[in-house]
């Protein structure tokens, strides 16, 4: 998750050596700097952790969720706080990791042009449970949407009955 600090007065290699020692990570110099090259994280590898911009910490999480090769990757808005061109970047980066590793993801996120671009299921849920599941493109055809945005705001605006609620209508301007 980007949102859980690691120790701000470590730099970032040294964030990134005390988790490679934790999975015993073999020649942790060299995954750290392919790490670091991937990621765009090689020009503050020795900056303290807690100097970062928000969006360098979110890259220098996922590296440390990276760092063992994990072949499960949980990932909780791994693009929070990115611009858009480093976000695409990065769920370009996680595609390709999932495929040349064959590792499988479970991602928790808002951002529905993430979840198209990085999930085959979906589940979509609403005050905790699911209320649909499905491939992005099925549920952007069962709903008659045009991308999974409109089905996030479809579903989450529905009520309990299946009804549209209010929220669903335009904004009226205010006088």
């Amino acid at each position: 998750s980007p949102y859980v600090d690691l120790p701000r007065r470590l730099s970032v290699r040294q964030n990134l050596r005390v988790y490679a020692r934790l999975y015993n990570v073999p020649d942790v110099d060299a995954r750290i700097a392919s790490l670091a090259l991937d990621l765009q994280i090689d020009e503050f590898l020795d900056r303290p952790y807690g100097r970062l911009s928000a969006g360098q910490q979110t890259r220098v999480s996922l590296a440390k969720a990276l760092i063992n090769r994990p072949r499960v990757l949980l990932l909780d808005e791994p693009t929070a706080s990115l611009d858009p061109d480093t976000a695409d970047r990065l769920r370009r980066y996680i595609q390709a990791y999932c495929r040349d590793e064959g590792a499988t993801l479970l991602l928790a996120s808002h951002n529905m042009r993430e979840v198209e671009a990085l999930c085959d299921n979906v589940l979509m849920m609403k005050k905790g449970r699911v209320v649909d599941q499905g491939h992005p493109a099925a549920l952007v055809e069962k709903y008659g949407r045009r991308d999974m945005e409109e089905v996030f705001l479809h579903l989450a605006r529905r009520d309990e009955t299946g009804a549209a609620d209010n929220a669903e209508r335009p904004l009226e301007p205010v006088p």
